[in-house]
């Protein structure tokens, strides 16, 4: 038997591998099906099954171009509608893999159709369980996704029973698999592991404390941010069906000389820089949005691009199919191509550049004190922004920097010193500012983490955000 968990860091994504005696099964597979392919064929193992957990909200599966590379039958659980065939497997319904048996449990409240998978050894014991977004390593799956017709709470109800009839009662050594770890916004607060045990969880997990169904409810309905703009849009593919990656990757990797760049950008083509954000400051192509590979690309993409405009890209030399990739995983289809020699070639060719002025926390100190039209704007998040922050600046997070009315609050007349946690996300806010024609910016290097350290500025905290 092997279990291969196969982690995906800038989406915090978990896919599975399960194997056992020439026989192999994908559970949650990304759009990219290579790693997937290549290691049935290492190993000398044919894939049998595509299993997926639900619907999924922030990434697009890799389930119908491995079905088709394959051969193999895309499971779903109950409750399940596609516009693609699958195998529609009923609560309870086995699966064999080699000496191994995966059992269907249908668990809905992450979203109707949620279903896991609970792995039985050769021995017939149950030994591991694959939980999607229903259980994860100290939290469980938000009920406000994909709900159809049904609010929060009564989804979080359904959660509720699923949780304490189908995984609760499993003996404490089972292996926890779930489909995302830290930093995904599929749940409020993952743990750190990408994996646990059902006893650990029922130890240390605040959903499966003895509580009444009312308690759970409000636990797990409280506190919940507005998801990222791109998660109906990720499910709705998911579920519908879309265009196969290799004619993605065939369009995208198409290298451009200057003028067939500047063609494309002059139809309203967006330009998407990937290169690092440090680097971005220091020279780019009037116009472009900085999204730098560093980060939560994909998350960050999805949030803030239209999927509906074709895109072409500036990157780092060899970067160009791994862009490529990562804006396929969340749906972007619509990739022109890649500017030939990148940001170099652009410049030696005498072609207009812009450029973010960087200045430091010791800086801002000195300057706040003497620039009457100085705002500092900070784009964290708002419960990062309540825990503290410069006194009397401006909470706008980058989430919302594509929202008319947040940006109207922006008066140009000022001056502006943004900032973010350590650098990535103020760097994307102000390539977002100057696109739109506020350049009288500036980008606080180090952002907050740099910023609490000095002590020439006044800082506070927002209690009512907390509480």
């Amino acid at each position: 038997m092997l279990i291969k968990q196969l982690y995906t860091n800038c989406l915090s994504e978990a896919a599975y591998y399960i194997e056992s005696n020439g026989e192999a099964a994908i559970i949650d597979p990304l759009r990219d099906i290579e790693e997937y392919i290549a290691l049935a064929a290492e190993r000398n193992t044919s894939i049998k099954y595509i299993f997926e957990t639900h619907f999924h909200a922030d990434f697009v599966s890799g389930h119908i171009d491995l079905a088709k590379a394959t051969g193999a039958p895309i499971v779903y659980g109950p409750n399940t509608l596609t516009e693609f065939p699958i195998h529609l497997a009923s609560d309870g319904e086995e699966f064999r893999i080699g000496a191994l048996m995966l059992k269907v449990l249908h668990t809905p409240g992450h979203t109707l159709e949620s279903s896991c998978y609970l792995l039985h050894d050769a021995n017939g014991s149950p030994y591991a369980l694959f939980t999607g977004d229903t259980l994860f390593v100290g939290d469980v799956g938000r009920p406000d996704l994909s709900s159809g017709n049904m609010g929060k709470e009564e989804l979080a109800s359904l959660l509720y029973d699923s949780l304490q009839q189908k995984i609760v009662p499993l003996p404490d050594d089972v292996i926890i698999y779930p489909a995302h770890g830290p930093g995904s916004s599929c749940g409020k607060n993952l743990g750190a592991e990408t994996s646990s045990t059902v006893g650990e969880q029922k130890k240390t997990n605040y959903a499966l404390q003895p509580q009444s169904k009312e308690e759970f409810i409000s636990a797990v309905t409280e506190g919940l941010v507005d998801p990222p703009q791109y998660f109906p849009i990720n499910a709705r593919i998911n579920k519908e069906g879309y265009e196969s990656i290799d004619n993605v990757m065939t369009k995208g990797m198409n290298a451009l000389d200057i003028d067939s760049f500047k063609e494309l950008t002059s139809k309203d083509a967006l330009i998407l820089d990937t290169r690092n954000a440090a680097t971005f400051t220091q020279g780019f192509i009037p116009g472009s949005v900085s999204i730098g590979l560093e980060g939560r690309f994909a998350e960050w993409a999805g949030s803030l691009l239209p999927f509906d405009q074709p895109i072409v890209l500036v990157t780092e030399k060899d970067q160009e199919k791994e862009s490529l990739v990562r804006l396929a995983r969340v749906g972007f289809d619509k990739v022109q191509g890649f500017l030939q020699g990148g940001f170099e070639a652009w410049q030696q060719a005498g072609e207009p550049v812009d450029l973010i002025i960087d200045v430091e926390a010791d800086e801002l100190a000195m300057d706040i004190p003497f620039d009457e039209k100085l705002v500092v704007v900070d784009v964290r998040r708002e419960a990062e922004f309540g825990d503290g922050h410069v006194t009397d600046a401006v909470n706008i997070p980058l989430s919302e920097l594509t929202d008319v009315a947040r940006m109207a609050q922006l008066d140009d007349d000022h001056n502006f010193y943004l900032h973010c946690g350590s650098g990535y996300r103020s760097v994307i806010a102000l390539s977002l500012l100057k696109r739109q024609g506020i350049h009288n910016v500036r980008n606080i290097a180090g952002g907050w983490d740099a910023i609490k350290e000095q002590k020439g500025i006044k800082t506070t905290k927002e209690s009512s955000v907390l509480n």
